[in-house]
């Protein structure tokens, strides 16, 4: 069973994570994790001054220091796992990733580092909810 766990790094998100180890030990098939983090595009004047190559180089270098964390939580857990860092609208570049990667399921915390407060849910949760053909567990 593959799992694309979204990761920016917050107490909701490792809370996700540990959500899903719990799930691989109750498992009797193997899980392979898949810990993504989605970098938003800086858009307007920052793209006329940064070539392409500078800024790839700077979302990735970002998303590794992000993806630290997971890591370190990781670590002596005996699970498949793979890091992965994208590009582009977070809900859509997660359901896109699990889409493009056969995943079974989205594991996310219910509301992560994003600046727009949604009443109950965060607004990336919401999306990823409307945009997703597969399960998704929202951990609080």
């Amino acid at each position: 069973m593959r799992i694309v766990i979204a990761w920016d790094g917050s107490e909701p998100a490792v809370r996700a994570l540990r959500h899903a180890l719990e799930l691989a030990a109750l498992l009797r098939e193997p899980l392979e994790l898949h810990i993504l983090n989605v970098q938003r595009p800086n858009f307007g004047m920052v793209k006329r001054h940064v070539s392409p190559e500078a800024l790839y180089v700077y979302y990735q270098e970002e998303g590794e220091r992000v993806l630290r964390t997971a890591r370190a939580l990781l670590d002596a857990a005996a699970v498949a796992r793979s890091y992965h860092v994208a590009v582009g609208p977070v809900a859509e570049t997660v359901v896109q990733y699990a889409r493009e990667h056969a995943c079974q399921e989205i594991v996310m915390g219910a509301r992560g580092l994003g600046t727009t407060s949604g009443l109950l849910l965060g607004s990336v949760a919401m999306r990823v909810l409307q945009l997703a053909e597969i399960p998704v567990t929202l951990v609080k």
